[in-house]
């Protein structure tokens, strides 16, 4: 079996020998030359695993080699050395199409780091585990847009390039971080998710890089930090935005460096993570209004993926609905909707996107009868229960009875709804306010006997104690 074979495309001789040696002491062959033309005809006549291009060569950029490589359709990883200081160049060159970077003077761990991920993404690694078979995806649906988005993973799983996911609150941007990191070389190390928001300030340095042991009041023992616990693997930064701007320069150093140092430590250890970074907010307007921090944004910011809201892949809503009954339901009663409820969930907005509707099929599994949601049990926000039909026979227009007419003997019978000349303004609110009319005369007909008033309303004891408690109806005894 061949070993994988590496082009070193560098004009600094000392650079580049100091490259292949390294590189020859992994068990790789490697072909190197000065120049950007070489390379060019180098990589056109063999099969490399991975291309390792400076950014400036006597005849042209690295970056045209990136763009050449990545577009050449034959799958090679391409990484470039970068200047030191050059966070800049390291950035465009990730947005070019190169899976990583490393900066002078090269850090031979590093380095090492880079290469074995790269082969890892060709399968050519030279202690490779075994190949793991398909994975199923968790993204649910077949819509355009979750196709688009499937693709676009699927693309981005081979790269080591920052990504910043951008989606509304629920549309499930941790799960696309998890689905990235479990289709990457980097499947088997770990995936840490951290909430930005939810740390406080005065801990976040310590939860970030972690500490030593006697660093300070209460460090009792040596403790790794997020960076550590996802060292080899995905570090997602889940609202990103809410990261004060003292961390975020911390936070950035140690991206740009890949090293981190404990607090109460002298020197710094390097980390290998993958940074994903995550917000329901606009960046690039909190960068405008000067809380949040430029350099930080594009260091995050190299390759953005824009989650879609569901009520933008409602032709998903059934896929999801299933998925999501079958994992609430259980081997006695199966969670299934009833005729009609489908259509009903497609008219509603969901403003907390697919979060939202788990949430919504919860609580009506548990209003359900045997576990058959109906489309009262969904309980949507506006929602109004439908009246009962009167079972009187429709008198004359002449002779119609005026509102609050005695019903039939033996029948109860509701008050007529008033009748409104003008549309409301406010139409949730209008909505909840009739519901709160037919509910409170329901139960003041029959003395507030809520069975009896349930059967009136034409749904069950469960449902109308739920729209009491929401209507914040109470029995006036």
């Amino acid at each position: 079996m061949t070993s994988p074979r590496v082009l070193v495309v560098d004009d600094e001789a000392d650079l580049r020998e100091l490259l292949e040696i390294t590189l020859l002491k992994m068990g790789l062959d490697v072909d190197s030359t000065e120049t950007l033309q070489h390379a060019r005809q180098l990589f056109a006549e063999k099969d490399y695993q991975l291309v390792l291009t400076d950014m400036r060569l006597p005849d042209g950029l690295g970056l045209e080699l990136v763009r050449e490589v990545t577009a050449s359709g034959k799958n090679t990883p391409i990484a470039v050395v970068t200047a030191f200081g050059s966070a800049e160049n390291a950035v465009v060159a990730l947005k070019a199409g190169a899976f990583d970077y490393v900066s002078k003077p090269v850090q031979l761990d590093q380095l090492r780091v880079l290469v074995q991920s790269a082969l890892k993404v060709t399968g050519q690694e030279p202690a490779a585990a075994p190949a793991r078979g398909p994975q199923k995806s968790r993204l649910r649906g077949n819509s355009a847009a979750i196709q688009s988005l499937r693709d676009q993973i699927s693309r981005l799983a081979r790269s080591m390039a920052p990504i910043a996911i951008n989606g509304e609150s629920g549309s499930g941007k941790e799960l696309a971080a998890r689905e990235i990191h479990a289709q990457s070389s980097r499947a088997d190390k770990p995936f840490i998710a951290v909430n930005c928001g939810a740390i406080p300030e005065a801990l976040m340095e310590a939860e970030f890089f972690g500490y030593r042991k006697g660093a300070f009041t209460g460090a009792v023992d040596e403790r790794d930090g997020f960076f550590q616990a996802a060292n080899g693997g995905t570090l997602m930064l889940d609202e990103v935005a809410d990261l004060p701007l003292a961390m975020q320069v911390k936070l950035l150093r140690a991206i740009q460096e890949r090293r981190v140092r404990k607090i109460g430590a002298t020197a710094e250890e390097p980390v290998d993570v993958r940074i994903i970074s995550a917000t329901h907010k606009n960046l690039e307007k909190l960068v405008e209004d000067g809380q949040f921090r430029q350099d930080l944004f594009y260091r995050l910011n190299v390759i953005e993926l824009r989650l879609a809201p569901l009520r933008e892949r409602l032709d998903d809503l059934e896929e999801l609905v299933e998925a999501i009954l079958a994992r609430l339901g259980n081997f006695e009663h199966k969670a299934v909707l009833a005729p009609g409820v489908l259509d009903v969930l497609k008219g509603y907005p969901f403003p907390g996107n697919v979060r939202e509707l788990e949430n919504i099929l919860e609580r009506a599994l548990a209003f359900s009868n045997d576990g058959v949601i109906s489309a009262e049990d969904l309980a949507l926000k506006g929602a109004l229960l439908p009246p009962p039909v009167p079972a009187a026979p429709v008198a004359p227009a002449a002779e119609a009875p005026v509102s609050g007419a005695a019903a039939p003997a033996g029948e109860a019978a509701m008050p007529p709804l008033p009748v409104f000349d003008v549309l409301p303004s406010n139409l949730p609110a209008y909505l909840e306010a009739v519901e709160r009319d037919i509910i409170t005369r329901a139960l003041g007909q029959t003395h507030y006997n809520r069975t009896q008033a349930a059967q009136l309303l034409g749904i069950s004891f469960r449902q109308l104690r739920y729209q009491m408690q929401k209507l914040n109806i109470q029995d006036p005894s």
